[in-house]
């Protein structure tokens, strides 16, 4: 599993069409092959910094999204709105720890 964070620094002003771009194709990117989870995130301090918080299959399925129609077309018109360049990563998910998982090994 892949995970990707995209953070994203928008203008003043440029919030509205920012959230009008991702309404309109969040579904689709949630539905892109590959994809296995998408969030939208408010940075808590920064009032105009969003984040993406996404899941992939594989890096493979990413870049073929990265190279798609839908995402040369949304990452166009977002990027337009923004103030600062965006800061992206992907890491490669190791563990999951579930609430509860090990319990049995605690002494």
């Amino acid at each position: 599993m892949l995970v990707r964070i995209v953070r994203m620094t928008f203008q003043e002003g440029a919030l509205a069409e920012f959230q009008s771009i991702f309404d309109g194709s969040k579904q689709h990117i949630r539905a892109f092959s590959g994809n296995c989870h998408l969030e939208l995130l408010r940075d808590p301090t920064h009032p105009n910094v969003r984040m993406t918080y996404s899941l992939w299959t594989s890096a493979e399925a990413l870049e073929a999204y990265r190279q798609s129609d839908l995402f040369r077309t949304t990452w166009a018109a977002t990027k337009a709105l923004f103030a600062e360049r965006a800061v992206a990563f992907s890491g490669e998910k190791l563990e999951e720890v579930i609430p509860g998982d090990n319990l049995s090994k605690i002494t």
